[in-house]
This record gives structure tokens, sequence and C-alpha cells, in this order.
């Protein structure tokens, strides 16, 4: 029978059909519709294709494995899932509900890393077929199948899908500083697990600091006996500047013990990048080898947080040092990357050294940037003779990058860009997105932190690629790092409560399948893991049960908006200061804040309270809710709300460097206020802070104008250093009878850290509240 006889038929057939024809397609569609409005799966990192078939594959009681499966990583596999399954070999393909394809890698990949992590999973009604280049696409694969078989443990079947899958960045990493607080053998190994469940695949572990040498060196025992030990340790708010009169430590890793965590981590395909901090960060190792420094000493391993003058020296005596240290390193971590550090290294020693000074005069160098370049390029030299690279924190852009390294920018952005623009790869780690030592929730129901504030929605809105990179530049951009400095962790508790769930954004950021858009989406998908923590009894964050405030503008004045992961419904508050209960008002739009007054809100469910009591006190001035600009604006870091909170009505709490402040590195504050109309007042208030540990200092002086028109402005009040010195930064100063449309205040910077304080020769922090008139 011809083609064209077929198609006849066909036609006659659809002619005298149509009816049928229009039937068979509405169910269809009907069918489809259905069909696709499955649930997604609660995969966290998303993959980047998944397709749900017809039917479900039922878990049976007895799990059939082929015995060809990697061994392994299959073993990883039956101890994840632990008592709940039976597990059987079988050489029989026909028989195993789970098996795997090993396919020979292209010999030219397009993207090795790609290929080296790329994985697919078919899941049918007769079983699991996992498909992978490499044991480490395997792997992968089972974190997803682990996943999908702990969401449907209780009805245990699992939908019928395709998931074609692999990593947009090679480098997705976690960072874990041991030296401000340690933490043992099994709780690294805890916390490589954490970082293998959600596909991440770097462990940069910080060793070495100021406050600890974490790491034994056979040629160096000193380093442990002495370095690895402290005379007590700072607890509390920085501010309270109180320590706890307890010894510390000693406290270190034998090479043993190393050998065994990389062996572990190797095992789940995670490659651990081990830090060792120069030139600066280095009291712990002077502590030891005191003739490493620029003076005599004697040196102590510091008991404080921060900054420290006292750095390694640039002599041949350091070099050996560090080298034969590097040795020793190199022989415990397989890593293609050593982490050098390079950050935060006052000059303030080199500066009035001899030997420095000669230093710089005979290698032709600018000054002592110069000389911090000098240095890492002597390191990199006998790195890369090893067969290795260095990567290190942004600071080593400082007088010139050294030609192979790599940079981990942490300072915000900039870094990474400079660094790819010149051709060297960046891992993007910005204190803004990526420090998980930050709040991630309202400060006031937290434990104590660091300071900054990168919740959970934040840190999933990051991109790792810069715009400012064209498509050639942003193939320099590895990946993406989270970074955990312990100053406020004491124990392992609190690291699973800092990392959890923020890790989980991280990770699918790093692998290429988060959208902001879709955040709510993904917060569901959170909440569905958190069933999995509790039963590995892991003390994760529960900040996104709890009301989150934003002020918000609101007829010349402001209005406080709340916010909850579950129905809006449940929240309840009050403005007169009183806890909330079920019978207080419900939420139903922003709270209106006309006059000064505390807000306390809640969230119930089922007629149960089931969130902390969030409380925010409100200041009301003049200035409150009015349009403000800045000439310059402050740190990535340090700039939730922006501008405007400085007239949100929040007066900033000084132990807390969360939300409610303004940072500014090297830059004056100056603000222009529009009050809408001519107005009267007599009294303009502000604060800034005094921690000079972390580099933050007291504003050098303060001047208020005024003006009717937003051009011209004359100065009213001028204050200087003394004076904000004698306030101890709670400025409120009496500006006599005032009228006028706008106020400009210009709070300027301390400037450049003199000698003698942390940091010096850095820019100093200056960080700003609220802007009150009344």
């Amino acid at each position: 029978m011809s083609h064209r006889v077929l198609e006849n038929n066909y036609l006659s057939y659809n002619h005298n059909h149509t009816w049928m024809t229009r039937f068979l397609f509405l169910f269809s569609l009907v069918f489809f519709t259905a069909f696709h409005a499955q649930k997604k799966p609660n995969l966290i990192p998303y993959p980047q294709s998944v397709e749900i078939q017809k039917g479900k594959f039922a878990i049976p009681e007895m799990l059939i494995l082929n015995d060809k499966l990697p061994k392994e990583e299959t073993e990883y596999f039956k101890k994840r899932l632990g008592s709940q399954f039976k597990f059987q070999s079988s050489s029989s393909t026909e028989k195993v509900h789970l098996m795997h394809v090993l396919i020979p890698q292209p010999k030219i990949p397009v993207d090795p890393e790609g290929e080296k992590e790329k994985y697919s999973i078919s899941i049918s009604p007769k079983g699991i077929f996992i498909t992978s280049y490499t044991k480490q696409g395997y792997f992968l694969a089972l974190q997803t199948l682990l996943q999908l078989f702990e969401e449907h443990r209780e009805d245990r079947e699992i939908p019928a899908m395709d998931i074609q899958d692999h990593p947009k960045f090679a480098w997705r990493g976690m960072h874990l500083d041991v030296c401000r607080h340690f933490f043992s053998v099994d709780e690294v190994k805890q916390y490589i697990d954490y970082l293998a469940m959600y596909k991440l695949n770097t462990f940069h572990w910080h060793l070495t600091d100021d406050q600890g040498w974490r790491i034994e060196i056979k040629k160096y025992p000193k380093l442990t006996e002495i370095g690895s030990k402290r005379k007590e340790s700072m607890i509390g708010a920085y501010v309270d500047n109180t320590f706890d009169g307890k010894p510390y430590g000693p406290y270190f890793y034998t090479q043993e013990q190393i050998k065994d965590v990389v062996k572990y981590a190797q095992q789940r395909h995670i490659t651990i990048v081990p830090e060792i901090e120069m030139p600066g960060h280095a009291l712990a190792a002077l502590s030891a080898y005191p003739e490493l420094a620029c003076t005599k000493g004697p040196f102590e391993a510091a008991t404080k947080w921060g900054v420290f003058d006292d750095v390694f020296c640039p002599k041949e005596e350091t070099f050996t040092f560090l080298e034969n240290v590097l040795d020793e390193v190199m022989k415990l971590f397989p890593s293609q990357y050593i982490h050098i550090g390079g950050d935060e290294c006052p000059k303030t020693r080199w500066k009035e050294c001899a030997h420095c000074q000669e230093l710089i005069k005979q290698n032709n160098l600018k000054d002592e940037h110069g000389l911090q370049s000098y240095f890492i390029h002597r390191i990199e030299k006998y790195v890369n003779s090893k067969g290795r690279k260095i990567i290190g924190w942004d600071e080593i852009l400082e007088g010139g990058l050294a030609p192979n390294a790599a940079v981990m920018s942490w300072t915000g952005v900039n870094g990474g860009i400079e660094a790819a623009k010149s051709g060297h790869f960046a891992v993007m780690t910005p204190g803004a997105y990526c420090y998980f030592d930050h709040y991630q929730g309202d400060p006031q129901s937290e434990p104590n932190a660091f300071g900054g504030f990168t919740p959970l929605d934040k840190v999933y809105s990051y991109n790792p690629v810069p715009a400012e990179l064209n498509q050639d530049q942003a193939k320099y951009i590895l990946g993406v790092q989270a970074n955990l400095w312990t100053e406020y962790i004491t124990d392992f508790s609190q690291v699973q409560y800092m990392i959890f769930p923020r890790l989980m954004a991280l990770s699918e950021v790093g692998w290429g399948t988060s959208d902001s858009k879709n955040y709510k989406e993904f917060e569901n998908r959170v909440i569905s893991q958190f069933k999995v923590l509790d039963r590995m009894k892991v003390n994760y964050a529960k900040s996104i049960y709890n009301i989150s405030g934003k002020v918000v503008p609101a007829n010349e004045g402001i209005a406080y908006e709340l916010t909850v992961s579950q129905d809006p419904k449940g929240i309840r508050y009050t403005t007169d200061g009183t806890e909330p209960t079920l019978d207080s008002q419900v939420y139903q739009g922003p709270v209106s804040v006309a006059k000064s007054m505390t807000v306390k809100s809640a969230y119930f469910e089922d007629g149960k309270l089931k969130s902390a009591v969030s409380s925010q006190e409100f200041t009301v001035s003049k200035t409150t809710g009015k349009k403000i600009t800045f000439e310059q604006q402050p740190s990535e870091n340090y700039s939730f709300g922006g501008a405007f909170t400085l007239v949100d009505g929040i007066i900033g709490n000084t132990r807390q460097l969360g939300k409610t402040w303004l940072g500014f590195q090297g830059k004056d504050v100056v603000g222009a206020i529009d009050l809408g109309r001519k107005t009267g007042f007599s009294e303009v208030y502000f604060n800034t802070l005094e921690n000079k540990g972390s580099w933050i200092h007291l504003a050098k002086s303060a001047k208020i104008f005024v003006s009717d028109d937003g051009k011209n402005f004359k100065i009213i009040k001028e204050i200087g250093k003394d004076e904000i010195q004698n306030l101890k930064g709670k400025i409120k100063l009496n500006v006599g009878n005032q009228s006028s449309k706008y106020i400009k205040l210009t709070i300027e910077n301390a400037g450049i850290i003199p000698a003698g304080n942390p940091g010096a020769d850095s820019k100093a922090w200056l960080f700003v509240d609220e802007i009150g008139v009344n």
C-alpha cells in the first residue's frame, strides 16, 4: 500500500470521526495535565532535569542490588538507608532493583569537571537504573536516590521519573575554622557527611590561626606543644571584653588522624583543601618559634578575636620553616590547591623592621604591599615546584598576584572580578552571602553571632558569576563556597545550627539550579528536609519558622511588615509591649508605626505557639520614614535595608552587628534626608560603634547641615573626635531652634588605622545606626 493511500485513508477516517478525534484529544490533554501536575520531588540541590513518568517504583522489603555496583559508594548507600531496608546482591540483571552502568568518558569532553560529576537516573516500576561516567557521578546519583527514599519512607512508593543531572560549578565548598574553637575527628567527619548529602565537593579546613595551631608538624613539634593551646578565651559579645579564665587546649590533629579524615572524605568524593595561614594570623606559630617574627617577642596564642600586628617576617629562616611545613602538609593532603591564607596582614612590624625595609629596597618593591606580593610569590613558586597550586584570600592581590594563584574572594566580589579579568581562577565567597557566622534570623532571638545578617533567602539569591564578567572571563569562576568562622561557636551543636539550613541554599546555588523567583518552593523543599535532619538528630536553625519583620515606608511614616514561612493568618501581634497570645490582634497587613512603640509578634498553629516571640522597639522621630540618599554606599556585608536603615525608627543594638547597622569601610557617611516640608527641630542624634579588635572605630568627626532647596546647605553644628570619644559614640546634639526641609550629616570615618591597633594601616570600619531629629 502506498503512502498516498495511507494518507487518504487517514484523512477519510479523520473526516468521518471528528467527534472521536476531539474526544481523544480532550482526554489526552486532561491526562497529560493531571500526569504532569504531580508534585515535584523534594530534592536539594534540585537536578538540572526531572521528568515524571507514569507509574511508581514500590520499595520492596528486600532491595536487590546488582553485584557489579561500585563497592565503596554502594556500602555508603546501604549504611545511609540504615536498618529500615534489607539488601541482597544478585548477578541477574533481570531481577535487580538497582543497577548501574559506567560509561567510558569521552576522550575530549567539553567540560571535564561536568562530565566527571554527570549522572542520570531512570526510575520505573521495574527498578532503578543509574548511568555515569565515573564513580563520583554514581555517588552523586546515590545522594539523589537517598533523598527520594527518605521522602517516600512512609508510603514506600517512588514516582517513576527520569533525571538528567550535572553541576554548574566545579568548586562547591564549605569551610570550617577549627582554630578559634576545636572540633573532634568524629565531628569533622560528620561535617564532611553533611557536605556529601547535598553534593558539595570541597572541604576547606582552616588549620592555623592566631588562636591555635591545629596540625601536627613532625619537624616542628613545638607548634602543637605550645601553639595548640591558649591561656583563656574571649566570651560573650566583643564589646564586653570578658574572658572565661579557662586554659584552652592543647587541641590538634595528629598526622594519622588527618590521614584518616582525608581517606574518609575521599570515600565521599570530597576534596579537602588545607589552609596554613601566612604571612598574617601567625601568633600561635610565633608563640612556638618567636625567631620567625620581626621582633623578639615573647608571643602567645591570642585569647581575643581579631587581627594582630605580629606576623611572619619574610626572612630566609621563615621561608625555610614554611617550606618544611608545607612539605608535610602536601604529603597529607593530595588536593590540587593548598590554601595559604594571605588575608588581614598588618604591615606595622614590616614598616619598623630593618630587614624588611632592606628587602623592599633590594627587590625594587614599591612598599609593604609589594613585600606581601613578594612573600606570596616565593611561597607559590615553591608549591608549584611540588606540582601543586596555591589559593588565597583576595588580599593576595595586593602588590600584584602571583602567576598561577587562584583567589578566594571574601571581602566582596571585586577580588574575584579582578582575578577573572586577569586570567586567574577564583572561588566566590563574599561575606554578604556566604559567611555563615552571620545571623540568619532576628538577632534578638538568635544565639550570639559574629554580626551581619545573612538569612536563608539571601544565600539562595546569590549568583556566583558577577555581572561585570563577559562569557570568556566567567569561565575563570571555579565556583562558590561558604565559610564558618568559629569565634562564637563553642561546640558542634552550634556548628550544625549555623550551617543548616543555609548549607542547602548554598548547595543549590553551586549546582546552578537556584532561582530566587521560586524561593518559596525551595523553602518548602527545605522544610521537607528537616525530617531527615530530625532523624539524624541535627540541631538545625528553625529561623524560617519565626516571624521576619521588615520596615517599609507608609504615608510619610513607616509600617512594620511581618512574614512567616507558613500561613500569615497565624500571626498574632501586640503594639503595647505585651506578649502576643492567641487572642491578640490577627495580622492582616503591615502594622502602622506612627509613634514610638514596641511590636511583638508570634506564629500560632492549631491553637499553639509555634515560633519564638519576635520583638521590635521603634523610636519615631521627624526623620522616620523620610527619603534619604547617600553619596557613598555601605559595604555589601553590612548593608541590609540600604540607606533606609538609618531612618527606619530602629536604634541599633550595640552588642549585635545585625541588620540594624550599616557598615562603611574606609568611607564617610554622607546622607541627606528630605523631611518633605519645612520642619522645626532642635536635636539630632545617631550612634557609632567602637570595637577596635574588629577594626571598628568611632567616627572622627561629624557635621550637620540644613537646606531649604536640597542644593545649598549651611553647617549648623560640628563635633570633633574628643567629644565623640567622651560620648562613647552615642551622639545626641542640641542644634538650637532650626527649621528646614533638608538635613544632611557628614560622619567622618577614622580613616587608616594607626599603629598600635589591630589592623594597623588598614581602612577602619565606621558603623552607624539611626539618624533621628526631634
